[in-house]
């Protein structure tokens, strides 16, 4: 695989998964209750929104057609959200956390990749430094809701 090759798979992947993020976000954001939070996983929304313009330009650059959507994993993310939607906004924020834990590992992995172009690796990491503070803001709503004798939320990993 040449470099432009994978670069163009690491791309694809992070744009699929920002699509995917968006997803979810926008099924979280339509059940939650507490307005604050609304607003913030909205803020989250627009990031991830923010990243797929970025990649898809990086990818139009390269004279290749960026993704349009996300894959089965954005069906997942929302199935997540809905499951949590059982318990409330606890369990929606829980599935979130799990989504974006998703999220981190992709930008993670992305820039493990040799030969990125260093003006793709800025953003790269200016966009793994969003998916860790929308993780962080998740993990402390939930932990600041979570009684210290229940275990973590059964929804993806925690």
């Amino acid at each position: 695989m040449s470099e432009n090759d994978a670069l163009l798979a690491v791309l694809k992947a992070l744009i699929a998964a920002d699509y995917d993020a968006i997803l979810a976000y926008r099924a979280a954001v339509d059940r939650l209750s507490n307005d604050g939070a609304r607003s913030t996983l909205q803020s989250f929304q627009e990031d991830h929104e923010r990243h797929v313009e970025q990649l898809s330009a990086f990818m139009a650059a390269l004279g290749v057609e960026p993704p349009q959507r996300g894959d089965l994993m954005g069906l997942v993310a929302k199935g997540r959200v809905m499951v949590g939607n059982v318990v409330g906004d606890q369990g929606i924020l829980a599935a979130m956390r799990s989504n974006e834990d998703d999220s981190n590992l992709a930008y993670e992995r992305a820039l493990t990749v040799v030969g990125l172009p260093e003006h793709i690796r800025r953003v790269l990491e200016a966009n793994l430094a969003d998916e860790r503070r929308h993780r962080g803001w998740i993990d402390d709503r939930v932990r600041a809701h979570r009684p210290s004798t229940m275990p973590p939320p059964a929804f993806g990993s925690a």
